[in-house]
Formats: C-alpha cells, sequence, structure tokens
C-alpha cells in the first residue's frame, strides 16, 4: 500500500505536534513535512510534491491560507483546509481559491483521516456543517439578498467611513447604523468590517 504524503500547514506548532502524533497512527498516511507559514508551505509543496496539503487558514504574519492554496493548487497539489472558522466568506474565498476540501478541526480523527485519502484521490471532502452551509447558499442563488438600504451602507463601508459618518451621510442614527452592520454581517457570514467589503466586492454587490 502507497502512503499518502501529507505536508502540514499551522503556524501553531503545538497544533502541528499534536496532528503528527494523530496521523502517525495511520499507516496508510506519511507526513513529510511541516510549515508554520503560507510561504513555507508553498516553497515545501513545490519541493516536496506531497498528495495533499493540510492548511489552516489563519497563519499570522505573512499571506493567508487561502493565498497559500491559491498558489499550492497552481502546482497541481490538492489541499484539504483544516480550520476552525466555518463562515460563508471563508468557506467560498477557500473553495474559490482551489481547495479540494474543507475540514473543521472539531472533526472526529476518523472523518480527518477519511478526508486526507478522498483528497489524495481529487474528492472534494466537506465537514457537515460546511456542506450544509455550501448546499444553502447554492439553494439561495449563490448572492446574499441584502436590502436597499444595507446596500447603501455597504457602499459607505467601502468608502472607509466610520459609523458616526455613515449615520450623517444617510440621515439615520449610529443606533440604525449598527443594527444593519450586524444583519449585514450575519447574511454576508462575517464578522468584521473588512471581511464584509471584502465578500461584497467578491459578490459584486456594490455598484
Amino acid at each position: 500500500m502507497t502512503a499518502v504524503r501529507i505536508l502540514l500547514c499551522d503556524d501553531h506548532a503545538v497544533v502541528r505536534a499534536g496532528l503528527l502524533a494523530l496521523l502517525g497512527s495511520e499507516p496508510d498516511i506519511e507526513v513529510v513535512g511541516e510549515a508554520g507559514s503560507g510561504e513555507e508551505a508553498v516553497a515545501m509543496a513545490a519541493k516536496l510534491r506531497p498528495a495533499v496539503v493540510l492548511m489552516d487558514l489563519q497563519l499570522g504574519e505573512g499571506i493567508d491560507g487561502v493565498e497559500a492554496t491559491r498558489r499550492i493548487a497552481a502546482l497541481e497539489v490538492h489541499v484539504l483546509v483544516l480550520t476552525t472558522y466555518d463562515t460563508d466568506a471563508d468557506i467560498t474565498r477557500a473553495i474559490e481559491a482551489g481547495a479540494t476540501g474543507y475540514l473543521l478541526k472539531a472533526e472526529r480523527p476518523e472523518e480527518l483521516f477519511a478526508a486526507i485519502r478522498a483528497a489524495a484521490q481529487g474528492r472534494t471532502a466537506l465537514s457537515a456543517p460546511v456542506a450544509t452551509r455550501v448546499m444553502d447558499r447554492m439553494r439561495g442563488g449563490g448572492r446574499p439578498s441584502l436590502t436597499e438600504r444595507e446596500l447603501d451602507i455597504l457602499g459607505q463601508l467601502a468608502r472607509g467611513l466610520g459609523n458616526r459618518e455613515i449615520a450623517r451621510a444617510l440621515f439615520i442614527s449610529e443606533a440604525t447604523v449598527k443594527t444593519h452592520l450586524g444583519r449585514i454581517y450575519a447574511k454576508l457570514g462575517v464578522d468584521t468590517r473588512a471581511g464584509a467589503v471584502s465578500v461584497a466586492k467578491e459578490q459584486r454587490l456594490l455598484s
């Protein structure tokens, strides 16, 4: 039996050590390298040519997991995202970057092993919550439905305006702005202003 060659990419050494110990229990999975940054993962993927790269999304300084995934996928190496983040924005960005699968760190070891084997064969592997989000998004046509007022606020957000400035520009109260922002974040699956603007641009919600 040929072992599936794996490259780990996570900026936390303790997490990498845990994964190394866990994967070491499977005779058909071999960890051939560890990377602590996106840049390091890309370089090691090009050199080692693993079957699968286990990729975290948040990697501290340097390029993030999504950009690293894009560069590694271009090398025709499969990338299986392994992260704690399951927002629509994160999932969409990772899949669009070329990730073969998207798994959450809360999964049971057996699910991780199965996902690695699937990814090595080029088959999609998604955690159940992630699969549900993807299906819900597809059923909704892929574009979140925002009201005209929410789109107005999103437009002001993209210009870099703060809550007080947005309130003045649209002749509404700051409290109303905050309420609308909460709804925008929920619909876009984000929790930051930058995330909202990023998703809005990806979904072409900004005129």
